[in-house]
């Protein structure tokens, strides 16, 4: 199953600049559900040392948007339509933990929750993405 994600990770690195910026491993996936280790590096940073909020919602996007095309095997893309963040603390340079989660997915329309969370487990900012479905190429 590793092996199998992995592809998507490295479609995603090779066509998006986001993929090469992140570093995503897996962690865990199933059904509905995916967890990834990532990385923050210093072009990530805001003024003050910590990631920029825009770059965190960037990450949720791509893990929820994996989430989504793996489950589909690929055939299908999100068109994001509203993504709705809250930022709960600072979060610093270095490796993170993020999750996707299916919230809930029709013919033509998902939604999907993203989380970021540091190292030490704590919670550091919520997504909410919804997206019209596309047909992939």
């Amino acid at each position: 199953m590793k092996e199998e994600f992995q592809k998507y990770i490295d479609y995603h690195k090779s066509k998006g600049g986001t993929g090469k910026l992140y570093k995503f491993e897996l962690i865990e996936y199933k059904t509905g559900f995916l967890k990834l280790k990532a990385f923050f590096n210093s072009n990530t940073l805001n003024p003050v040392g910590t990631v920029q909020g825009g770059q965190i919602n960037s990450m949720l996007d791509d893990v929820t948007s994996l989430l989504l095309i793996y489950e589909s095997k690929g055939t299908i893309y999100p068109n994001s339509t509203n993504l709705h963040s809250i930022h709960h603390r600072p979060l610093y340079e270095g490796e993170v933990v993020a999750t996707a989660e299916i919230i809930k997915k029709g013919k033509t329309i998902a939604t999907m929750k993203g989380e970021v969370f540091s190292m030490d487990g704590k919670l550091t900012a919520t997504l909410i993405h919804t997206a019209v479905i596309m047909k992939g190429e």
